[in-house]
């Protein structure tokens, strides 16, 4: 037990705080005040106090006034005019491509359709002369990649193929999402709002009470999580949903679409998740016909790297608090 504690703990250390947040999205509003005049606001996530490095390039032919910047808690927002008719050339985010971040792009004109677009770190442009297309679908990638690039997720719903059966594992995940899009949904539309650190440190928390979970689940102690499977995923859905919501919260969703949206997205919240659940079974049923004691051995070693990765986040993100 010791040696693989000390294991997990190696490979969390050398991996640092690569993996202590979630990536959270980028807003660019632009709205048409008077012809070929604009006012600029664009909202980058913070992350420790550290702003990300993205700047949004306009066409040469666009007049750029100074900038007024503004640090909040969770962003920083950053405001200025430009003088141009924004209908041909492209928007570049310069350093998105160096990111996992996920920009909304918003575009008011005073007599044309408005114009929104999600770019993303593999498509930063966006064509001002194209046709003017709703970026609502592409919330149910972006549901997808909230699961697939967000290792918090990524452990509690591993986590969950070591806790309960095969076939309990899909309605745990569905209610954990359930629970998710309830807390996005009322964050969304501002009705709930939470502190993002303090939301950080109660899902690393909920990971690693699921890791304690599995531990007692596997050494036959009793349970609440595998007693009341569907109640944990729910409750744990609860606070991680708070995690993007409260991100959310800052940046908003494009207006008169803003359910749609969300449906899209959890969509794809629910489509990720069984996309890790499958993979995750069919590991571990490689795993078992290499030998029972294979098989043991490994669901340890994972449930050790989930809890002390876990409890790493907790300290790494509670030390302002404790310090």
């Amino acid at each position: 037990m010791t040696r693989i504690f000390l294991v997990c703990l190696l490979i969390i250390l050398s991996a640092g705080t690569a993996l202590a947040h979630e990536v959270r999205p980028a807003f660019l509003q632009i709205e048409e005040t008077s012809p070929a005049e604009f006012t600029v606001l664009w909202k980058q996530p913070v992350l420790d106090g550290k702003r990300l490095r993205i700047t949004p390039v306009f066409p040469d032919v666009c007049e750029r006034s100074e900038t007024t910047q503004t640090l909040r808690a969770n962003t920083v927002n950053e405001q200025f005019d430009l003088k141009c008719d924004l209908k041909s050339g492209q928007i570049t985010m310069q350093g998105l491509e160096r990111t996992l971040t996920d920009i909304f792009v918003e575009i008011k004109y005073l007599d044309d359709p408005t114009r929104t677009a999600l770019l993303k770190p593999a498509s930063r442009n966006l064509d001002l002369s194209g046709p003017v297309q709703s970026s609502t679908r592409e919330y149910l990638c972006m549901g997808v990649e909230h699961i697939l690039g967000g290792w918090d997720h990524l452990l509690f719903v591993i986590g969950l193929t070591l806790l309960v059966t095969r076939r309990q594992i899909l309605g745990v995940a569905t209610s954990f999402t359930l629970a998710h899009s309830i807390t996005l949904a009322l964050a969304a539309f501002g009705m709930l709002t939470l502190p993002i650190r303090v939301v950080e440190i109660l899902i690393a928390a909920s990971i690693v009470l699921l890791a304690m979970e599995i531990l007692r689940k596997k050494t036959g102690e009793d349970s609440l999580a595998a007693r009341r499977p569907y109640l944990i995923g729910f409750v744990i859905g609860l606070i991680h949903g708070c995690g993007f919501a409260s991100a959310l919260a800052e940046i908003g969703l494009p207006k008169g679409t803003e359910l749609f949206a969300l449906l899209l997205f959890n969509i794809g919240v629910e489509l990720g998740q069984f996309a890790v659940i499958g993979l995750a079974i069919f590991v571990f049923a490689l795993i078992a016909r290499t030998g029972a004691k294979n098989l043991r051995f490994a669901e340890l070693m994972a449930t050790y790297f989930i809890g002390a990765l876990a409890m790493f986040w907790v300290i790494d993100r509670g030390k302002d608090y404790i310090l």
